[in-house]
Order: structure tokens, then C-alpha cells, then sequence
């Protein structure tokens, strides 16, 4: 009997969790399952050049996968019970339900403050692809002149802002913030960002605390009114509510607590990645949901559980930060150096040099879910007799 191993989500953290495992673990011993609702893997850190009306390489999951052992799974993920160890899923066969002896949980995040009156309604995202598509699709209806108004000054709104402007110069583009937009950059950096503003012409409106959204335009909280023919919400991130709905001891805000090694501090046979993981980082500040943590999160939790179940050392790592990078449409950028613990340096590079940087940190990124090692040797241990699933096996329906 195989040790099933299901990996939930194939974003940065899952894709690249599952692919690792499958470079550790003897393929006589597990069964390594990928579920995923898309068939082909998003680059979400691209999907702002997506909404901007460029086109991205399409990259089936059943090429990254081909020859690596891990099966895939095209559904979408209804609940979990981690007391049964199941998985319930729909998907093109209807209704079923998967067993597992490991889960790693990646099924990441969506778009935040949905709870915000008018969003749902009015309001358009780029936290999914097909969220960015019609988000593309609608600046297409656009006649020249239309007010584009940009709500969130973190960096997926900055991006999405400068993008759009520089797509769309026929357009007015604003954005909107409750503090300050990019107030946590170094002043080098935060001098270069008003500078490409002002040049693409997007109008800042910071202090914004907006309240609602209505079909054209928002309104703040001292109730101001600002005008829009198209409203993008980029206001922070919230996790899928399954996680929560179960057992595992969850943060406030639906985060799984993890351990050191990614391992679920209440249910050991449950691994958490990406942004549905709450792990604490340097300083003992969590670390902060974005694809800069995805990578080595993920990288530490199949090598962990590799270890665990091939009787080895678990390995003693610890996850920080190097730097902060921001696109500025496509010829420019900001590369953010930043210390181990977050904090930001005098060392910023700008301009052309800051966007060739960037276009390799994202192309990497996508290499690094083909090559889930970077290249580094790797050998397919055997599981010991201590790791045989102690759960009994429940058909799939």
C-alpha cells in the first residue's frame, strides 16, 4: 500500500510542493495526487500584464507533471475533513471524495474587504486569471477619456495601476489608498514611484478609506465621492474559508498555524504553504502572503515531510526576505533591496535596469515549477515502515 500524498492548489506554493515531493520520494512508495480547479498552471504575479491586454505562455499542467508520477486531479476542492482525512471535490465526473494520508494545503488566496457594499456588484479584480480577463475585457468597452480608478496602494495595485496606464494612455487611471502608496519603500524608491506616476499620469487619492462602490465611481468614509467608469479592487488578499470550516487550528483571519517545517501545529499529517499558511518569519512576524514566500515555503515543507517519511534529519531552515520588486508597466521598475527581516535598504535600482530584474525574478518563477529542485541534485528515497498510513482507506466516489 502507497502513502497518498494530495496536494491542494497549483499555484507557486502547491505546483512547485507536489513536483519536489515527486523529485524525494521513491515512486514504488507514494502516490502523489495534484488537485487543481485550472488545467493550466496562472502566473499570478503576470496578471496585471493579462488585464493590460498582453497575452501570457500557456503552461498545461500535464506538460510541467509529464514523467514526474504526479497524477492530476482537474476539480475544485469543497471541503476538507482532516479527521477522516478526505477531500471532497466536484468536478467534470460530479461530486467525489479523495482519501490522503499527507495533505499539503496551498489553495492560496483571493481577493480581500468583499464584504465592502458595492464590490461584488461594481467592482472588477486581478486576483485570478479569469478575474483578469474580464477585467481586460471591459477596458476594452472603454471609450477614450473613461476615469480608471485603481482601490489599494500594496503592490498588486501599483502594478495594476501603471500597467493599465501604460497600456491605456487614452485613459485617465487614479489610485486609490487608505494610507500612504508606497509609504514602506525607502525614499529613493518612493521618489522613483511618484516620478513614473506623473509621467503616466495617474492621480494619487491617498488617506482614501473607501466605504463603498457604486456603479460609477466609490465613496470614502468622510464621504467623499470619487468618480469612475471602471473600478479595480486590489485591496488586500483573504484566504479561502475551507481551511477554517475544519478542525486544524486556523488564525483569525482563516490562516492554517503552521510549525517551523510548514507542518499544521494541530494535525501533524497536514502540511500548509503560500499564502493559506500562517508561519512565523523573522523577528517572529508572520510571514506575508505573497509568491516571494510561496517558493521557499513550499521548497521547506516537501523537503521536511521527504524526510519524515524516509526515517532522515528533518532540515533545520529558516525563510527571509531578500528584496521587494515592482513593475511599473514594461519598461520600468523598482528593485527593492531589503534586509533578512524586511526591512527595507538604501540599495534600490530603478528605471530599465529595475525592469530587466524583475522580468527574470517572474521568469524564474515559473521556470523554478518545472525544476522544483533549481537543478540541484536529488535521489527518490524509499519510505521506512514507520510511515505505513495508519488511517483506513476509504473508496472515491
Amino acid at each position: 500500500m502507497k502513502h497518498r500524498i494530495v496536494v491542494l492548489g497549483a499555484g507557486y506554493a502547491g505546483a512547485i510542493a507536489a513536483g519536489r515531493l515527486a523529485k524525494r520520494l521513491h515512486r514504488d512508495d507514494v502516490e502523489i495526487t495534484l488537485v487543481n480547479g485550472e488545467t493550466e498552471f496562472v502566473e499570478r504575479i503576470r496578471l496585471h500584464q493579462l488585464a493590460g491586454g498582453q497575452d501570457l505562455p500557456s503552461r498545461p499542467l500535464r506538460d510541467v507533471y509529464a514523467g514526474t508520477g504526479v497524477e492530476l486531479r482537474s476539480a475544485w476542492v469543497t471541503a476538507v475533513d482532516v479527521d477522516r482525512r478526505t477531500v471532497e471535490l466536484t468536478g467534470e465526473q460530479g461530486a467525489e471524495t479523495l482519501g490522503y494520508d499527507t495533505l499539503v494545503y496551498a489553495l492560496g488566496s483571493t481577493a480581500g474587504a468583499r464584504d465592502v457594499p458595492g464590490v461584488a456588484e461594481h467592482a472588477h479584480g486581478v486576483a485570478g486569471k479569469q478575474d483578469a480577463l474580464r477585467l481586460r475585457a471591459r477596458l476594452g468597452e472603454l471609450e477614450p477619456g473613461g476615469t480608471v480608478l485603481i482601490v489599494g496602494g500594496g503592490l498588486t495595485g501599483i502594478e495594476a495601476a501603471t500597467e493599465i496606464a501604460e497600456a491605456r494612455p487614452d485613459l485617465k487611471v487614479a489610485l486609490a489608498a487608505r494610507g500612504g502608496v508606497g509609504d514602506w519603500l525607502s525614499d529613493k524608491a518612493r521618489r522613483h514611484l511618484r516620478t513614473v506616476f506623473d509621467r503616466l499620469g495617474i492621480t494619487v487619492h491617498e488617506g482614501a478609506d473607501i466605504v463603498r462602490v457604486e456603479a460609477d465611481g466609490v465613496v470614502t468614509g468622510e464621504g467623499r465621492e470619487i468618480p469612475a467608469r471602471l473600478t479595480v479592487w486590489t485591496a488586500g488578499f483573504a484566504v479561502h474559508p475551507i481551511a477554517a470550516a475544519t478542525t486544524l487550528e486556523v488564525s483569525g483571519t482563516g490562516r492554517i498555524v503552521v510549525d517551523a517545517t510548514m507542518r499544521s501545529v494541530s494535525h501533524p499529517d497536514v502540511y500548509a504553504v503560500g499564502d493559506a499558511a500562517l508561519a512565523e518569519g523573522p523577528g517572529g512576524k508572520p510571514l506575508r502572503m505573497s509568491c516571494a514566500m510561496a517558493s521557499p515555503m513550499a521548497w521547506l515543507a516537501a523537503d521536511a515531510l521527504a524526510a519524515r517519511l524516509t526515517g532522515r534529519k528533518v532540515p533545520e531552515n529558516s525563510i527571509g526576505y531578500a528584496a521587494q520588486c515592482i513593475s511599473l508597466g514594461r519598461r520600468d521598475a523598482i528593485f527593492q533591496k531589503v534586509t533578512h527581516d524586511d526591512e527595507v535598504t538604501s540599495t534600490v535600482i530603478t528605471g530599465w535596469a529595475g525592469a530587466r530584474i524583475k522580468e527574470f525574478i517572474c521568469t524564474g518563477a515559473a521556470w523554478s515549477i518545472s525544476h522544483p529542485t533549481m537543478l540541484m541534485p536529488s535521489r527518490r528515497r524509499r519510505l521506512t515502515a514507520a510511515t505505513e498510513p495508519a488511517a483506513p482507506r476509504l473508496a472515491t466516489r
